[in-house]
């Protein structure tokens, strides 16, 4: 295959925005398809066919007949266009499976589906029918497969008795799911395996799909170069740094971008002002619309805080409650905004502590998007506190804001923000601010070191623009992705 021809490229991921989406997954797999085709790669995506997906996408037809897999009856593959692009997008469309009401990976109650492994087995099944080109399209140079529900592509690839096959890439974007269930289930999944094969996806007596990614792969990659190195330690490895070390000569740290044409100041829908690093009036804007909408005090000079993401252990969502009334309490004026859904106990807490700091402290239990980008808009810091991160988005969008990160330096959160040392800001690197230890103290210090810069308007806007001046678009990391898959194409594909 010469270098330079045109590689086919089908991406599968369980979630894909905005067709679904519970988190940055969805994000970054449309971003780099859409990146990858203006590079002149012929990028597909492949993803179940939710019911929001079928509704999104555009001219949708039925182009192959999927036999039955796993226990389930026949399925339709449909093909169509992305909603706000020309990538094709393929859903699988089996109704009893993704169709069925409740969430993408929860019952409408918030229980786990106890169908997880058939559904993503099933789905499995069909990229690598798909991928072969044995429903009517195109064979593929490349399958890239997007964590662990996407684990048995790699391994179905490998049993695939023909010459020619697809290379094989597969993303961790966070080890901590694992997708488990029990081996006996395998052969009712319709996976066989046995011998080295039985070893590959075996994990403390259960099947991992994530573990049969990271070994069956031609090529693994995670989300940042640092999260690629803590992954192969006991602290970040889950039980399966072994398996990542052993095959750290396959393994690339390539950083997740953003699409700067749905996450910009100034062009997002969802604001009511826009605004530049040239010319920020329009924040303020943004500021007491947010301030109006969500009841808190309209104060146009107190620092509004904002937090976004999963309510979770990872997130820290435990610590920063625990901070939270030493927060407020530090400065009258202090406000947060908490963005986000997740453990039960916790949406309770933040429920309760809102009560106690009417005009000061809301709570917004879900996730909207059009509110995520308000928030990102008025906010003016970002309480993005985790125990560990792949990559994370939201600081990357709230830098593309002028809104300022508190992070800890973690995977991509170092090799992204820049803390705010007195060197960095005098030389206007800073974009940022970090701590270090996972607890409440540690927040809070960070805290009242970025709020003293805040009450300084001057340094304060420095540090905005040169937020807002890092480069995150996904350009430069698609083109690390297509010389990979190029690689591959010749190394693997060469009959």
């Amino acid at each position: 295959m010469s270098s330079q021809a045109p590689l086919n490229v089908l991406i599968v991921a369980s979630e894909i925005y905005p067709l679904a989406k519970t988190g940055g997954l969805a994000d970054a797999t449309a971003a780099l398809a859409s990146a990858l085709a203006h590079l002149g790669v012929n990028s597909q995506l492949v993803m179940p066919g939710y019911e929001s997906a079928q509704d999104q996408a555009r001219r949708l037809v039925v182009t192959a007949e999927l036999p039955p897999r796993a226990g389930i009856g026949e399925g339709r593959l449909l093909s169509g266009l992305m909603p706000d692009s020309d990538v094709p997008v393929h859903l699988v469309d089996v109704p009893e499976l993704y169709r069925d009401g409740g969430g993408l990976y929860v019952h409408a109650d918030g229980s786990d589906r106890l169908n997880n492994p058939q559904r993503f087995a099933v789905l499995s099944h069909a990229v690598c029918d798909l991928a072969m080109g044995r429903l009517g399209h195109a064979a593929s140079d490349i399958v890239h497969a997007n964590d662990w529900h996407t684990g048995l592509v790699p391994l179905l690839l490998q049993q695939q008795r023909r010459n020619h096959r697809p290379g094989s890439v597969f993303t961790v974007h966070n080890m901590a799911f694992q997708g488990l269930c029990p081996l006996d289930q395998l052969p009712g999944l319709d996976i066989h395996v046995e011998g080295e094969a039985y070893a590959g996806i075996e994990y403390f007596g259960q099947a991992s799909f994530l573990k049969s990614g990271l070994v069956f792969a031609d090529w693994l990659t995670t989300v940042s170069p640092r999260y690629a190195e803590e992954i192969c330690t006991p602290a970040f490895g889950f039980g399966l740094d072994g398996v990542i070390a052993a095959r750290g000569d396959r393994l690339s740290g390539i950083l997740n971008g953003i699409d700067c044409s749905i996450w910009s100041p100034e062009r997002s829908p969802w604001l009511p002002a826009h605004y530049s690093a040239g010319n920020l009036e329009g924040k303020a804007r943004c500021k007491a619309e947010i301030q109006r909408e969500l009841g808190l005090d309209m104060a146009p000079d107190a620092p509004l805080m904002i937090f976004i993401g999963r309510l979770t252990w990872q997130k820290m969502a435990d610590v920063l409650l625990e901070a939270l009334p030493r927060l407020l309490d530090a400065e009258p004026d202090r406000q947060i905004v908490v963005l986000g859904e997740g453990d039960r106990n916790l949406e309770l807490g933040y429920r309760e502590l809102a009560g106690q700091y009417p005009g000061r402290l809301a709570i917004d239990v879900g996730y909207s998007e059009a509110r995520a980008h308000r928030l990102h808009g008025g906010g003016d810091i970002l309480l993005h506190g985790s125990r560990f991160e792949p990559c994370g988005l939201t600081q990357l969008y709230a830098m593309h804001f002028g809104t300022i990160p508190i992070v800890r330096p973690v995977g991509g959160l170092a090799d992204t923000v820049i803390d705010a040392t007195p060197a960095h800001l005098a030389d206007d690197t800073a974009t940022g601010f970090y701590f270090d230890n996972a607890d409440a103290p540690g927040l809070l210090e960070a805290v009242d070191r970025a709020i003293a810069l805040y009450r300084q308007p001057a340094r304060w806007q420095r540090l905005q623009r040169a937020a807002m001046a890092s480069n995150f678009s996904w350009q430069a990391s698609a083109e690390q992705y297509l010389a990979l898959y190029r690689r591959l194409a010749e190394t693997y594909l060469a009959d």
